[in-house]
């Protein structure tokens, strides 16, 4: 292979020009000699520099050739076009299931490790990955700012809003199999679903009576106490 003369002395990484282990040695020493003039965070390399200022000059240089949606940086140029060419290279080892993105990889594999290193500092839920920590955090701080055109109604998470849309639009896209009705939401398909399974999921502690939704089961418990 090509020869690599220049080497880091505390990795012994060797690179093949004679700036890079000057570059590299910066991940050692901690040193980020790079400032943003905007927001004085600091950076290791000049390139990393250059990348971030774009999130403040709001320039997105790489473009996708099939819709022309454009992006700040190229590994996520990389990553959407994935989205067009089906492309799946990141492969749980557990389950086979494929992504298209290695972060999506990542948050999968907690589903089967269990692990959930992302604490709610208010409540102490712990989450599998941190945007769904940043998600929950917005129920306690109050701020809903996602808002419904048409009605003016806010939601913490743009996800609810969307859900939310589907009673304005008529869209019911989930349907059931068995008898074909249709519902906006999958919550409500899954709820129905349990009248053809008979699965009554929510049981009581004190009797053991057992029913197919949770506002059932809050009803019948209320005598209890």
């Amino acid at each position: 292979g090509e020869q690599q003369p220049y080497c880091c002395d505390m990795s012994n990484k060797s690179f093949s020009h004679h700036s890079s282990p000057k570059k590299h040695q910066c991940i050692h020493s901690g040193e980020r000699p790079f400032c943003c003039e905007v927001c004085g965070k600091s950076f290791n390399q000049k390139v990393h520099l250059k990348t971030h200022e774009r999130t403040h000059s709001g320039k997105r240089p790489f473009c996708c050739e099939a819709c022309k949606k454009s992006f700040s940086q190229q590994g996520h140029l990389k990553t959407h076009q994935r989205i067009h060419s089906g492309e799946r290279p990141f492969c749980c080892n557990v389950c086979n299931k494929s992504f298209n993105d290695q972060s999506n990889l990542k948050k999968h594999q907690g589903l089967h490790s269990g692990e959930r290193p992302f604490y709610c500092d208010v409540c102490n839920k712990s989450f599998s990955d941190h945007s769904n920590l940043k998600k929950h955090q917005g129920t306690h701080s109050g701020k809903r700012p996602f808002f419904c055109d048409m009605c003016n109604k806010s939601f913490s998470q743009q996800v609810n809003l969307k859900r939310h849309q589907r009673i304005h639009s008529g869209k019911r896209k989930f349907c059931c199999e068995v008898c074909k009705k249709s519902f906006s939401q999958q919550g409500c398909l899954k709820r129905h679903q349990r009248i053809h399974s008979g699965e009554r999921p929510f049981c009581c502690d004190v009797c053991n009576k057992s029913f197919s939704e949770r506002g059932h089961l809050k009803r019948h418990v209320s005598p209890h106490t």
